[in-house]
């Protein structure tokens, strides 16, 4: 089914919560759609964007073009082997209905990805990551629709060129090309938890859980003894965690991590580290270290900073919030604001993770 609506608002597309306006928006509920869509004269040759619960936008103004929604639903296992589950989904799933169906079915891989909002294709457009965890890295691979070629296509997870918050479908001579119809996952059927990011380890064990694993926690003396930790476990423990830090978007606008972390020369965070002994950090690679974006901006000063009725949430600097009534330029103002004063403060530059339209 397509429905097509002009001069739309596209409030009910941002989790900023901006009216923003649309001048068509079309929503659909099948691959089949796409064709027919981009054959109608309304649609053919104008600038398109496609969005999800737009959990990772920020509408500057209105779009003069063409956006799109998809409805395309369903979770369905197609492959049930010894070890590894592959499921397709849709990509108008909830990402994080996606991930309670996979811990309620005993499948392994998505639990810390828990609580993340949007839907399935732009996880898989912006590679989605938390607690240690990113989309490719239980991604098999993505249907797409080619609006060039009039066809559907499957790119493989190492076609999709995936990196930290990119992939082959932000790339400029994809964004008005490809347009995500769902996605091939691969579940386990047993994996070991991801335990070291952030505070996981002290939720687990707030709770009574072990952090001992397998054959470890039957080798574990007493004092390491406790209830073992489940999927239901983890995705709880992520759960909560992500509440205690990040602003439900129903209650104050906001797109999640405004910033990415940003990834430094090695040499360049021992130089910072002399003079800021507790500037935390994550190893990338041998060269190269990622640091918290969140903490940067907390200790460069702009803890509760506003520019009218913006402001960086104080429980996670990491979040640019909208109190109210905030206008897209206050928001733009604001982040600005943080770019430059954690550039004069530290010369690292920080860059946005949200998608400015």
């Amino acid at each position: 089914m397509i429905k097509f609506t002009a001069d739309a608002s596209l409030r009910p597309f941002n989790t900023f919560g901006l009216d923003a306006k649309a001048d068509l928006l079309v929503e659909y509920t099948s691959e089949d759609d796409l064709s027919q869509i981009f054959h109608d004269a309304r649609v053919a040759g104008k600038p398109f964007l496609h969005v999800g619960q737009g959990s990772n936008l920020l509408f500057t103004g209105d779009y003069h073009g063409v956006v799109l929604h998809s409805g395309i639903r369903g979770i369905r296992p197609t492959s049930q082997g010894e070890d590894v589950v592959l499921l397709e989904c849709g990509a108008g799933e909830s990402w994080d209905g996606i991930c309670a169906w996979c811990v309620d079915h005993g499948f392994y891989g998505v639990e810390n990805l828990s609580g993340i909002p949007g839907e399935v294709g732009a996880a898989a457009v912006q590679n989605i990551g938390a607690y240690g965890v990113e989309f490719k890295d239980v991604a098999v691979a993505i249907s797409v629709y080619d609006v060039k070629a009039d066809k559907h296509v499957i790119v493989s997870v190492e076609e999709c060129q995936y990196g930290y918050r990119t992939s082959l479908f932000k790339q400029p001579d994809y964004k008005q090309r490809f347009i995500v119809t769902g996605a091939l996952l691969g579940m386990a059927r047993k994996a070991p938890f991801m335990l070291d990011y952030g505070n996981i380890k002290a939720a687990l064990l707030e709770r009574g859980f072990t952090l001992l694993q397998g054959a470890d926690r039957k080798r574990g003396d007493r004092s390491m003894r406790g209830k073992p930790i489940t999927l239901h476990a983890m995705r709880d423990a992520i759960l909560s965690l992500r509440d205690s830090k990040l602003p439900d978007p129903k209650v104050l606008g906001n797109a999640g991590s405004f910033f990415k972390n940003p990834v430094i020369e090695r040499s360049r965070y021992e130089e910072l580290l002399a003079a800021h002994p507790d500037m935390p950090k994550y190893d990338v690679d041998e060269t190269h270290v990622k640091v918290p974006a969140g903490w940067l901006i907390e200790h460069a000063g702009c803890r509760n900073r506003s520019v009218g009725d913006a402001c960086v949430y104080p429980q996670q600097c990491l979040v640019i919030v909208n109190r109210g009534h905030a206008s897209a330029d206050e928001i733009v103002q604001l982040s600005r604001l943080i770019v430059e004063t954690v550039n004069e403060r530290y010369a690292i530059r920080l860059e946005p993770e949200v998608n400015f339209i």
